[in-house]
C-alpha cells in the first residue's frame, strides 16, 4: 500500500480549494472537526452533557423534601379588580 506523501497532500488540498473556494473551506475544516470529535466521544463513551448534568445535580439528602399546600384559584371576578370603564367624551 502506498505512502500518502506531502506532495499529494498539496495535490489533494489544491483540488479542495479549486472545489470549495477559499470562503467555504475553513467552514468545512470545522464541520469535519467538530464531526470527528462527537464521534470519538460516542466511541469512547464520554459525554460533555453528562458531565455538566452531574455539576448541576445538589447533592442527596436523606430528609424528605417540603411539601407546599396547592393555591386554590377561582374564576370569580371582584369589582375592584376589574379596570375601570373609560368613556370617550
Amino acid at each position: 500500500m502506498p505512502n500518502i506523501g506531502p506532495l499529494e497532500l498539496i495535490i489533494v488540498l489544491a483540488v479542495l480549494l479549486l472545489v470549495f473556494g477559499p470562503k467555504r473551506l475553513p467552514g468545512l475544516g470545522k464541520q469535519l472537526g467538530t464531526g470527528m470529535r462527537e464521534f470519538k466521544e460516542s466511541i469512547t463513551g464520554k459525554d460533555r452533557d453528562d458531565d455538566e448534568h452531574r455539576e448541576q445535580l445538589p447533592a442527596s439528602t436523606d430528609a424528605p423534601a417540603a411539601r407546599r399546600e396547592p393555591e386554590v384559584v377561582t374564576a370569580e371576578a371582584r369589582p375592584e379588580d376589574q379596570p375601570e370603564a373609560r368613556r370617550a367624551d
